[in-house]
C-alpha cells in the first residue's frame, strides 16, 4: 500500500469542490495513504458541523438523490479512517467564521503546520 502523504488544500467555498476534497481524501485514505485536508478562507465551511454555509450547499441533496455519497457520509468516513483536518486560523479569521462551529475533530492551525503535517508528500489544491 501507498504510504506517500497527501495534502489537500481547499480553498474553495462550493460544495462540488468540499465535496471533491473529501472525495480524495477518503479514497487515498482508503488506499493506505497518511492524508491532510487543510482549508482556508470560505473553505473552512467544509469543516464545520453544519457546512451549510457552502455555496450550493443544496446540491449535495441532489447527488445523494443519484446515488452519490454526501458531504457528511464523505467527512465521516475520513475521521473514522483518521484523516487529519486542519482549519487555517487566518482563513477562518478572514472569513468571520469562529472556531466553535468547527467539528470537534478539526484542528485550528496555520500553513506551517499544514506542510509539516504533509512532510514530503503530494499536496493537491482544489
Amino acid at each position: 500500500m501507498p504510504s506517500e502523504s497527501l495534502g489537500i488544500l481547499l480553498l474553495s467555498g462550493a460544495h462540488d469542490r468540499a465535496h471533491y476534497a473529501f472525495v480524495v481524501a477518503s479514497g487515498a485514505a482508503a488506499l493506505g495513504r497518511r492524508v491532510v485536508v487543510f482549508a482556508t478562507n470560505l473553505g473552512c465551511h467544509a469543516l464545520c458541523r453544519d457546512w451549510s454555509g457552502l455555496t450550493d450547499a443544496e446540491r449535495d441533496a441532489r447527488i445523494q438523490a443519484r446515488g452519490v455519497a454526501g458531504l457528511d457520509t464523505l467527512r465521516d468516513a475520513c475521521i473514522e479512517m483518521e484523516v487529519h483536518l486542519i482549519a487555517c486560523e487566518a482563513g477562518l479569521r478572514a472569513e468571520a467564521i469562529d472556531s466553535s462551529l468547527l467539528l470537534p475533530q478539526v484542528e485550528v492551525a496555520g500553513i506551517a503546520s499544514f506542510l509539516a503535517a504533509v512532510g514530503g508528500g503530494q499536496v493537491v489544491t482544489i
